[in-house]
């Protein structure tokens, strides 16, 4: 665990001093430590008639057949976010011999809820159809976010009006990804966030955990244990719960060593080291969402794990 330590605080160091140096965000940091020799990268690709309805393909080098499918909304409280600023998450995911699908959508003040949920929507539609033009397979295909995006991939998986107006339903994903989610938070307290939801009519329909049933495909619940901005027993804890209830196989993991937005940064090669984000996630897609017999890696210490099948 020392030795650990002392990797993870060289990694950190470094991306901090480099973010520093060169006058830069962490990300554009995480970023410009991440090689691209791992994937082929397609940009700009207009899914919708918006000028943020674009999005970008990741697909791994060298690849012999069709691979697993992510379509990833990145966090931002739906009023930041751009998608080239998460290109460490499209390396990670290539790197583990699948096509990462990363998404840009509107965002508040140019739209409040629930029109960031049609572009995800929209941006999943066009996965199913052209993702194989891209090295992907539409049949294995999932939706995955972090922190706001992880709130717009639950409710693009849990409540089925938004697949519905592109002709979909959640029964086309073979599982679904959130990390450090906001699902059910109401009365909003981020002051930030008010306006996006309406506040202080902020619709009930739009929590995801009252989207919950027997429908939802099966889920991954990702998040840290000291998380500051979104509370991950009442978010993560009480959404697992609910979807217990209804006998959806669910897998709940929570790290230490991270918080709510270092989370998705141990996606990234510099600061992998921090908490086993990426390996949960990859598990979780080879082992066809639970449904089959994957390798199982160590557990960090501190770390719950509860996983439940559907039987």
């Amino acid at each position: 665990m020392v030795v650990l330590s002392k990797v993870v605080l060289v990694c950190c160091v470094v991306v901090l001093a480099l973010a520093a140096t060169v006058a830069c965000s962490p990300l554009t940091a995480i970023n410009a430590l991440t090689t691209d020799s791992t994937y082929n990268k397609t940009s700009n690709v207009v899914y919708g008639p918006q000028d943020r309805n674009q999005l970008d393909i990741y697909t791994p080098k060298n690849l012999h057949a069709a691979a697993p499918v992510v379509v990833f909304f990145y966090g931002g409280s739906w009023s930041s976010g751009a998608r080239g600023d998460y290109a460490f998450v499209g390396e990670a995911l290539a790197s583990r011999g699948i096509v990462a699908v990363i998404a840009d959508y509107r965002l508040y003040p140019e739209v409040r809820y629930p029109t960031f949920l049609e572009d995800g929507a929209r941006a999943v539609a066009w996965t199913v159809k052209d993702i194989a033009k891209y090295g992907g397979d539409p049949e294995r295909l999932y939706v995955m976010g972090h922190s706001s995006g992880a709130y717009n991939a639950a409710m693009i998986a849990l409540d089925p009006r938004w697949l519905a107006e592109v002709n979909l339903t959640p029964a086309v994903f073979r599982g679904w990804i959130g990390l450090a989610g906001p699902y059910d938070f109401l009365p909003i307290e981020n002051r930030g966030v008010r306006p996006v939801f309406f506040f202080p009519n902020s619709p009930i329909d739009s929590q995801p955990i009252n989207h919950v049933s027997a429908l939802a495909p099966p889920t991954l619940l990702i998040a840290a244990n000291k998380d500051n901005l979104v509370n991950p027993v009442r978010n993560t804890g009480g959404l697992a719960a609910a979807l217990r209830t209804a006998h959806v196989p669910v897998t709940e993991d929570y790290f230490d060593h991270v918080g709510h937005a270092t989370l998705v940064g141990a996606i990234s090669r510099p600061l992998r080291g921090l908490a086993p984000v990426l390996d949960t996630v990859v598990r979780f897609i080879q082992s066809d969402a639970g449904r089959n017999a994957a390798p199982t890696t160590p557990q960090p210490e501190k770390q719950k794990t509860v996983v439940l099948n559907n039987e």
